[in-house]
């Protein structure tokens, strides 16, 4: 058989990913791109970092209650069950000579019973209890005695007392349980890459409250906030979580090109469908509270934060996959290396896509189920304000994430050189007669998948074995040495010799 080359890849005790070579000018020029992005991100931070002195007097200025309205905390003391006829929809009806939602002790229906936890300016040292009408569905979510509701209070004023109305229930003690939980999974399953990956959400909120939330409402542009916002969550977040690498380098490029390409898509769709920004209550708050923020701004900055988390996983997954590519299979050029890790990719893809459209279906289902009771024509349903802002979010951003896949393929495809350690001298392999004495049935030497040299189970010493033979031979022990074997049984009979 001729000789063909051998190549040998071991993964020994280390993470496969730090058996592949990098090439030199691929990982320079990589480097510059992510040093001047960076240099941009902290430009931007600086620049655009919120005006102190403007930003807490705007918040002041949209206070949530009016003067000397307080928010006491309760506990239920009994769940009346809902209504029937007229106040089957609104809870019980207020006592008479009352104000807000404080219905009659005598209630039957449509109200909690609570004691406050404080005793009330105007109660003395008297915990008061109270009956507050709730609607229905608060009756029926399995509120019971013993849970705590925080009330809305409004002081006596214009010879009216005082008067409570139902704000919500606290539910801080599941949500903190859940989080406990949450934290302590990732740390058993992920351990200390998943507990960093906390970290750098935790500083990604940190991000998102401290400079983008007060750009905002300084009426700074919601493409910049966002661009600048979300390159330096991504510089924190990728490294932190998957450490500082070539390869967790290349997923940053691809991660930042995904944002891009959101952006633009993003701002071109907001303008091209004419959307205000302004698709529900809270928009409309929101604009009227805070005169300095274009609402259409908001609406571009929401595209943009809404697919980086998405974005984020798909280029870490292909850049991971290239390198594992690169160190299983050191012989592939880069085009064949690139089509392996874009087969990858478009399974990604697919089952991404179904991820963010579900999970914007989901966020909107309130308003879908509502579109459908109405009995509206389906393009009459997609073209409403609210329904439109969620399809240009999920489209900009499934978008800037399909484009991402074969970017980040491209960039790790480009960044990777061949597996360290594998071998480049060929190996000469003897030819053995098909037929002959110790053949066994034909079974030869024959190169195995990995571009190396196997045999078939039972069949003898492989040419690995014989190449040793020969190098050993050539030893200053051994100063003439033998012809190679011509057959497997020569080759035992030496090894037992």
């Amino acid at each position: 058989m001729p000789a063909g080359p051998a190549h040998s890849h071991s993964h020994g005790t280390g993470d496969a990913h730090d058996s592949v070579a990098v090439s030199t000018v691929a990982r320079v020029g990589l480097t510059v791109f992510l040093v001047l992005a960076a240099a941009a991100t902290v430009f931007g931070l600086v620049r655009y970092w919120p005006d102190d002195t403007r930003t807490p007097n705007q918040v002041a200025s949209t206070d949530f209650a009016a003067p000397g309205v307080t928010f006491p905390i309760a506990e239920v003391q009994t769940v009346l069950p809902p209504c029937e006829g007229a106040d089957a929809q609104t809870g019980a009806p207020p006592a008479d000579g009352q104000q807000g939602d404080v219905a009659a002790a005598d209630a039957t229906c449509g109200a909690i019973v609570v004691q406050l936890d404080q005793p009330s300016p105007t109660s003395g040292d008297v915990r008061p209890i109270i009956s507050v009408s709730v609607p229905p569905a608060i009756s029926t979510s399995g509120l019971r005695e013993g849970d705590t509701v925080q009330l809305l209070r409004i002081p006596p004023r214009d010879g009216n007392p005082e008067s409570y109305s139902f704000l919500q229930v606290q539910r801080g003690a599941p949500l903190s349980l859940m989080l406990v939980l949450f934290v302590v999974v990732v740390g058993l399953i992920a351990r200390w890459r998943g507990l960093l990956a906390l970290v750098g959400l935790a500083f990604g909120g940190l991000v998102l409250v401290k400079f983008m939330l007060p750009a905002l409402v300084g009426g700074e542009s919601g493409l910049v906030v966002a661009l600048v916002g979300c390159s330096a969550i991504m510089f924190v977040v990728l490294y932190l979580a998957h450490g500082l690498s070539v390869r967790t380098s290349t997923a940053l490029a691809g991660t930042l090109f995904g944002v891009g390409i959101t952006a633009v898509l993003g701002v071109l769709a907001a303008g091209g469908a004419r959307l205000s920004g302004v698709a529900d209550d809270e928009g409309a708050t929101l604009a009227a509270f805070i005169q300095t923020m274009d609402p259409k701004d908001l609406l571009t900055c929401a595209i943009i934060v809404a697919g980086l988390g998405v974005l984020n996983d798909v280029t870490i997954t292909q850049s991971s996959a290239v390198w594992e590519l690169r160190a299983a299979a050191p012989g592939l050029g880069r085009r064949e290396l690139f089509h392996s890790g874009m087969r990858i990719g478009r399974d990604h893809i697919a089952s991404t896509i179904y991820t963010i459209v579900f999970a914007y279906a989901g966020a909107a289902l309130p308003v879908l189920l509502l579109l459908f009771l109405y009995e509206r024509p389906v393009l009459d349903m997609l073209q409403t304000e609210s329904i439109s802002e969620e399809i240009v979010r999920t489209l900009a951003s499934a978008i800037g994430l399909v484009l991402a896949v074969p970017v980040t393929t491209l960039i790790a495809a480009l960044t990777v050189g061949t597996a360290k350690g594998s071998a480049t001298e060929p190996v000469a392999v003897p030819e053995v007669p098909e037929g002959s004495e110790g053949s066994e049935g034909g079974h030869t030497d024959r190169p195995t998948s990995a571009g190396g040299l196997g045999r078939t189970a039972g069949a003898g010493p492989g040419a690995a074995d014989l190449q040793r033979a020969a190098e050993g031979s050539a030893s200053p022990a051994h100063p003439t040495p033998p012809p190679p074997p011509r057959t497997r049984a020569e080759a035992r009979a030496r090894r037992t010799d």
